[in-house]
């Protein structure tokens, strides 16, 4: 009862004018990040992060950490109206928001995350009010072989994703491995498959091959499709009805659920959240093949995982002043230089300033969903944009993006290389959701394999005898048959369809 009576204390001081504005601009700003591709709310806290210097701690920090959550539901825009994710946590959206938008439904699926992000959003807060000391300390319990064993369990999700042909999918899953293993090897930190080049000794950065696979990506198909605008259908209604709502409800809880657990574990990031919560979601729908074609659970499970996961973050950085994602490392760069120390301490000697952030969550919240919902309209017209102006304007800001993470020309290069790449392998069928899934997951499995072999000197059974990986892996087993079973009911069911609608016709 303490900490909700602390809480409405922070919430009268979160309401004063000068906090309230701080937050408007925190959320229009994260909201304007998110739909750049490549920007990103690590980088724009970084480029705002001097103003620490001239703003008092408490509107500072609220201004930083309404960036970070505004730019988790921005990412959402683009994904949807044009299958272009601004965050790597948006890409499940493309899965389904995308053919919405095709099909003449963007408005609704734009709607449908607001809601979503609102709805995690906010209970993901209260955790972080109610559970916080008790859930950072069981996070805690996470070491090298649970993080194995969660990222086996991660990969799962290659089965679900991979399209006609699972024999395609592993092929395209190892490649993403691959080309995150180039640079410097996590534990001997020798290079690897950098051929002497010191551009290929820093890495492949993630947001570079993303923008290649996507938003050049999609440059090159419209291109070649010679296309007038966007989408050719009709926008329909702009906001979702009764019974979408109703039906999307579900998928807000265990979107949110998903993303909330997930969100408290130290690298954990939003985009496995997000890849967790629609492969659930699609595994508990009783229409699972209607999942990639348009289904708006497909919208608002993942939405509501990676704001939930960007909501629960806080706990562990607040409570025992541990990042769990880049932008919450910056966050903890600006807690630093206002000379605040996370942890315990930080609640009992800064209770007003440390409450009054929080507090300023909930307003944020309530601001994305006030501010997003009446330009649902806006952001809709988008697709009607004529494809000779949105193209090169889509190319334009993707090559800033790529540019400004190190400020390189070779990130630049290595984008439109990953975007011819990224034609070919939409021209010939080739799944990019499992490369993608193995660039991402690859490194943290390697980093964590590595440390719980050097753990236990060199002897496997580590993750048998601890009981929370064994449990992991039993899951990640049980899950693939599961996946297995799901992927071949749902073949069945469509080529079902398929016959019927022959017969039809």
């Amino acid at each position: 009862m303490e900490a909700w009576t602390l809480l409405l204390g922070g919430l009268a001081q979160a309401l004063i004018l000068d906090n309230l504005l701080m937050a408007a601009v925190g959320a229009l700003v994260g909201t304007f990040v998110g739909v750049l591709p490549g920007l990103g709310p690590t980088s724009a806290i970084a480029i705002l992060l001097p103003l620490t210097t001239v703003l008092e701690p408490t509107q500072g920090m609220i201004m930083l950490a309404g960036i970070y959550y505004g730019a988790m539901y921005g990412g959402s825009t683009t994904a949807i109206l044009m299958n272009i994710p601004g965050e790597v946590s948006s890409i499940p959206t493309c899965l389904d928001g995308y053919p919405l938008a095709r099909k003449g439904r963007g408005g609704p699926a734009l709607g449908i995350a607001a809601i979503a992000s609102f709805a995690a959003g906010t209970l993901a807060l209260f955790g972080l009010v109610g559970f916080a000391p008790w859930l950072a300390e069981r996070a805690l319990a996470f070491g090298p072989p649970e993080y194995t064993a969660l990222m086996l369990l991660a990969l799962t999700l290659i089965v679900n994703l991979s399209g006609r042909s699972l024999a395609k999918a592993l092929a395209m899953g190892a490649a993403g491995f691959l080309a995150a293993a180039v640079g410097l090897g996590p534990m001997s930190g020798m290079p690897r498959f950098s051929y002497g080049s010191t551009s290929l000794t820093g890495g492949l950065e993630m947001i570079s091959v993303i923008i290649g696979l996507f938003a050049v990506t999609e440059v090159f198909k419209g291109m070649e499709e010679r296309r007038a605008q966007i989408t050719n259908t009709k926008l329909g209604r702009l906001y979702p009805d009764r019974k979408e709502l109703a039906r999307c409800t579900p998928s807000f809880l265990r979107g949110g659920a998903v993303g909330f657990v997930l969100g408290l574990l130290p690298g954990c990031s939003a985009a496995v959240s997000a890849f967790l919560a629609y492969d659930m979601e699609k595994k508990v729908s009783r229409t699972p093949e209607a999942f990639g074609k348009g289904a708006m659970e497909g919208v608002a499970a993942p939405e509501a995982a990676n704001n939930a996961t960007s909501s629960a973050g806080f706990i562990p950085l607040l409570s025992l002043g541990i990042p769990s994602s880049p932008p919450l490392a910056v966050l903890l760069a600006g807690l630093m230089i206002y000379g605040l120390a996370p942890g315990p301490l930080l609640f009992e000697q800064n209770g007003p300033f440390i409450w009054t952030v929080i507090a300023s969550m909930f307003v944020g919240n309530a601001m994305l969903l006030i501010l997003n919902l009446p330009l649902v309209g806006l952001w809709a017209r988008m697709t009607r944009i004529p494809y000779g102006i949105m193209g090169p304007l889509i190319l334009l800001l993707s090559t800033i993006g790529a540019y400004t993470i190190r400020s390189s020309l070779f990130d630049v290069g290595v984008a439109l290389a990953f975007g011819g790449l990224g034609y070919l392998f939409h021209k010939y069928q080739w799944p990019v959701l499992p490369f993608i899934l193995g660039f991402i997951l690859g490194p943290l499995f390697e980093q964590s394999f590595l440390q719980s072999v050097s753990l236990s000197g060199g002897s496997l059974m580590i993750f048998l005898e601890r009981p929370m990986s064994a449990g992991l892996l039993a899951a990640a087993v049980i899950l693939l048959a599961f996946s297995i079973r799901l992927k071949k009911q749902t073949q069945k069911r469509i080529s079902e369809e398929a016959g019927d609608f022959e017969e039809i016709a």
